[in-house]
Order: C-alpha cells, then sequence, then structure tokens
C-alpha cells in the first residue's frame, strides 16, 4: 500500500472520531433544550415535538458515523483495528443506547403521525425515555473528556499540524447540513404538531 493510501485511511480514522465528536457537541445542545421541555411539557408540547423532529437528521448522523466506526473494526480494516474499540462498558451500553434511541424517535414520530389519544405508544415512548436517559447518561459521561479535544480542531483555522486534518470543511459541512435537515423536517410538521393541542 502506498503511502499516501495509508495517510488517507489514517486520516479518514480520525476524521471519523472528529465528525462524530462534532455531532456529540450538536446533539449534547439539541437535547438540553429538548430535555428542558419536558417539565412543562403541557404547556411547551409543540416545541417539544418540533425539537424532536429537528433531532432527528443529526441523531442519525451520529448513529451513521459511530456504525461505519463499528463495522470497519469489526471488518478488520487495519488503521480501524489499530485504533482499537471503545472501553468494554461502552461497547456493552452500545446496543442498548442505539436501540432505544430509535425506540425513543420512532415512538415520537409514530406518536405525530398517529395523533392523539394514542395512550400505548405514549407509554412506550415514555418507558424508552426513561431507559434511553440512563443508559445515554453514562454513555455520554463515558466520552465526556474527550469530546473538546475531538470536536474543535476542525473549528481552528491555525494550529499544530497534527490538529490540521484534510476533510473539515466536509464534517462542517455534514455537522451544518444535519441542522438544517432537521430544522425543514420540523418545519414541514408543523401544523401536524398542532393537532396534539
Amino acid at each position: 500500500m502506498y503511502r499516501s493510501e495509508q495517510t488517507q485511511i489514517r486520516d479518514g480514522v480520525a476524521g471519523n472520531s472528529r465528525l462524530t465528536g462534532g455531532m456529540a457537541v450538536v446533539l449534547l445542545v439539541l437535547l438540553a433544550v429538548e430535555g428542558a421541555t419536558i417539565p412543562f411539557i403541557g404547556s411547551l408540547l409543540q416545541p417539544h415535538i418540533l425539537i424532536g423532529m429537528l433531532l432527528i437528521p443529526p441523531v442519525m448522523l451520529k448513529l451513521g458515523s459511530t456504525g461505519y466506526r463499528f463495522l470497519r473494526y469489526y471488518a478488520g480494516t487495519p488503521a480501524y483495528v489499530r485504533k482499537g474499540p471503545p472501553p468494554l462498558l461502552l461497547r456493552l451500553l452500545a446496543p442498548g443506547v442505539v436501540l432505544t434511541t430509535v425506540v425513543l424517535f420512532g415512538t415520537g414520530v409514530a406518536l405525530l403521525l398517529a395523533g392523539p389519544p394514542s395512550n400505548t405508544l405514549v407509554l412506550v415512548h415514555k418507558v424508552s425515555f426513561i431507559v434511553w436517559v440512563a443508559l445515554t447518561t453514562l454513555h455520554v459521561l463515558g466520552h465526556l473528556l474527550e469530546v473538546p479535544r475531538l470536536a474543535l480542531p476542525d473549528w481552528r483555522r491555525s494550529g499544530p499540524r497534527e490538529a490540521q486534518l484534510a476533510g473539515a470543511g466536509t464534517r462542517i459541512a455534514a455537522l451544518g447540513g444535519s441542522i438544517l435537515a432537521g430544522v425543514a423536517l420540523a418545519l414541514l410538521v408543523v401544523s401536524t404538531a398542532g393537532s396534539w393541542h
């Protein structure tokens, strides 16, 4: 393998980590805003629904970037194998985090499409949220210290050579694109969300 190919693969691993870290920051902010609506869900139901819709594309991008790393590692791609897997506890939590994320957002969308009242869907949505919060809190705590190191370098114009990595513009565009797609999705469901009042 030529050195340039090795460098591209190594940079791809680092780029994937930076995309995942950047997405983590976006999701932490959006999820905090979404969480702030929960204690006041009676009066903030429509913002809760709209923010939930806005979250879907960023969540999909985060699942995609972590899923890509998972597949490359278990397919035996040397650079991903050298990077190694996440710590054992986080690997054990990962299936639960992914499953509860899919159920949480899936039931949210199903509730929006079904309209009120949907008692079974509401119950599943609430239970999946409780389990998701527990698992995701552990997941976030397990990665919290590495997120700034991963997320910030792409936003700096200058810095040490090792901080500069090809594809920063593409990663920033992917983050921005996922947010714009979320905004578009939220705007598409404004009228449907109103049926819950």
